[in-house]
């Protein structure tokens, strides 16, 4: 056991020995004071007979009190956080112990004896009181008492709280508790017209969420705290985006139910991320079928150190796979990979190697000798501008790459080969794009030739808070103190988490059929302009003022707005609504293996003629001169 769980046990032991103390000490003086009443107050009115049977029955009464305690759990809560529940906990445990005292005093032959039924019924009602306040008490006495409200620069935070039912509850009271800061829950939100000028633990509700903004200035908020979990996206997204505007920190409950439970408190509050302003309903896929089925298989990612495969790689070793082989040419990020599942999954057999798909005897061999039953290819070059400046690069790794590794896959009789595509192979305008359209026409070529591998592809737009996206480009100039960089004011993109478009990815693999390009209907795009003012102000900036925002222009091969299908591709649905199966493209595969002869030799002897070539391949390419 560490010594940081060795603390937290001796802590826990300590609170419940307290407690139990007190608990014995109640009932001590519970049956004493209704023995003392029922002597009108005279301690010469007790017996001697009625001292000796009280001494007899209190190691009884005490022993059965506190083993029922223990059975109802009332030693485990904490004094500060002490509620309905532990109220409820304890009527139900003092209605337990009453057969339990009748019994005792029966086999103690006390009945009548001695006592009268009112000593009993006295007591059992005192030492209920007793030991219900015991449990209350820290906590009242602590909101009487300014001690430990001071934090160390001694300001005073004022918080906002949006949202008043029973997390919103459960959020302010542990505020109105906290030790370590100076807060000051100073008002509270709601859409609920009914709760409006009402208090929630002492805190009114002084409006709705377009009451926010005048609220914030009046009771000098710094701090808000979102508290719905049961809000819709939409609305979430709404509230959240009025919240920014007044410039005030915003936090947000990422695991409410512990917090209401009482298991964790303002731990479970995390800041507000840009996600969440995008309030964009997050893709549901159910991949437990797929997982039942990966525990058989052996699986190779490609690419398994960058921002998608290394996500790959995580669901894939949570489904527990018979063998997991990472596949990557830059040691770094294959190294950080390696050592985060052998952390996370010690049980799980997993192969890191190194090498490129660019490499045939490199890919051939390493299929030949693991023999994978799924390739998840998402090795590839992904960033536009540089690839505009090195397009056979990008035909080389892209295209090549993908052809290699299916060809290996093919020989090895891999069962299913998945390609993560882009949007940005639709009517591409930079070569990055084209490369990755030339990537699906290799992959329903291959799927073609009718052998045991079923090929696909999955195709969609950009993703949060990957390697080289906006989003952490954005956080570095913004913690540089700016200038926060667009291209262009109008320019859009669709966005999905890691998360989500590995969940894809996995969904595809398991209802591949062969040839299919699966493509996710993202939803609504989102403006990057708007983007980049959400997060300067989450950061609790200003845009224009305390960060500058320059719009440089289209950067070379950049477009305004993105596609995800093709208009002559079609589209047909699948079970999850939110995926769809773009049409696969006639062509001549006799054709289009000629032309890639004479692509893969151009780009050998690095010719400027390159993008001329990749035009004639697909047609939908647009580029400049």
């Amino acid at each position: 056991m560490s010594s940081k769980k060795k603390k937290i046990s001796a802590e826990k032991f300590t609170r419940a020995t307290i407690v139990l103390f007190f608990d014995v000490l109640v009932i001590l003086l519970a049956y004493f004071a209704a023995m003392f009443i029922q002597a009108d107050f005279e301690y010469s009115g007790i017996t001697s007979f009625q001292r000796t049977a009280y001494a007899t029955s209190m190691p009884f009464w005490i022993i059965q009190t506190v083993a029922v305690f223990f059975i109802f759990r009332l030693y485990d809560s904490l004094w500060s956080y002490v509620g309905a529940s532990e109220l409820r906990n304890m009527i139900f445990a003092h209605l337990t112990l009453i057969p339990l005292y009748v019994l005792s005093a029966w086999l103690l032959k006390l009945q009548m004896s001695y006592m009268s039924p009112g000593y009993y019924i006295m007591g059992y009602v005192l030492g209920f009181f007793g030991t219900t306040a015991v449990r209350f008490a820290y906590r009242f006495l602590r909101s009487l008492t300014p001690f430990g409200r001071r934090s160390h620069d001694g300001k005073q935070e004022n918080v906002m709280v949006v949202g008043a039912g029973s997390a919103a509850r459960a959020i302010i009271r542990e505020m109105k508790d906290s030790r370590s800061t100076r807060i000051r829950v100073r008002c509270a939100i709601d859409d609920n017209p009914a709760k409006h000028g009402r208090l929630i633990e002492g805190v009114e509700i002084v409006g709705d969420r377009f009451d926010i903004i005048k609220a914030a200035g009046k009771f000098d908020i710094t701090k808000i705290v979102f508290a719905i979990p049961s809000c819709p996206i939409a609305d979430r997204r709404d509230i959240l985006n009025i919240c920014k505007e007044t410039g005030c920190r915003l936090m947000i409950l990422s695991n409410v139910d512990r917090l209401v439970e009482g298991e964790s408190r303002t731990g479970q509050l995390r800041q507000v991320e840009i996600t969440d302003l995008l309030g964009r309903q997050q893709l549901d896929v159910d991949n437990r079928a797929l997982f039942a089925e990966l525990k058989k298989k052996i699986v190779l990612v490609t690419g398994g150190g960058g921002s998608i495969g290394s996500e790959l790689c995580r669901q894939i070793a949570d489904a527990g796979v018979k063998q997991l082989i990472v596949f990557d040419i830059y040691e770094n990020s294959a190294y950080e990979i390696q050592q985060e599942l052998c952390r996370n999954h010690p049980e799980l057999d997993v192969k890191v190697l190194i090498g490129s798909v660019r490499n045939t005897a490199r890919i051939e061999s390493v299929m030949q000798q693991y023999r994978p039953d799924l390739v998840f290819h998402a090795a590839a070059h992904k960033h536009v501008p540089l690839m505009e400046d090195s397009p056979c690069e990008a035909i080389k790794n892209n295209v090549f790459g993908t052809l290699k590794t299916a060809v290996a896959a093919e020989k090895a009789g891999v069962e299913k080969f998945v390609l993560v595509s882009t949007d940005k192979a639709v009517n591409p305008t930079n070569i990055m794009g084209a490369s990755k359209r030339l990537c699906e026409m290799v992959v329903q070529m291959m799927d073609r030739k009718k052998s045991r591998t079923r090929f696909v592809a999955v195709r969609f737009g950009n993703v949060l808070g990957s390697n080289g996206s906006v989003i952490p480009l954005f956080k570095k100039q913004i913690e540089a103190g700016g200038p926060v960089t667009i291209t262009d004011k109008r320019i859009i993109r669709y966005f999905m988490t890691i998360t989500e478009a590995v969940s894809l990815v996995l969904q595809a693999a398991y209802s591949a059929k062969g040839g299919e390009i699966f493509v996710l209907d993202m939803g609504e795009p989102v403006k990057i302009d708007d983007m980049a003012r959400n997060l300067i102000r989450l950061s609790g900036l200003r845009p224009d003022v305390d960060i500058k925002i320059e719009y440089v222009g289209l950067r070379p091969g950049e477009k305004l707005y993105e596609e995800l299908l093709m208009a002559e591709e079609g589209m047909t649905e699948t079970d999850n609504k939110l995926i769809h199966i773009g049409k696969p493209i006639e062509m001549n595969d006799k054709n289009f293996m000629a032309q890639l002869k004479e692509l893969e030799k151009a780009v050998k002897n690095e010719t400027d003629d390159v993008r001329r070539l990749v035009s004639e391949m697909v047609p939908t390419y647009k580029y400049q001169e």
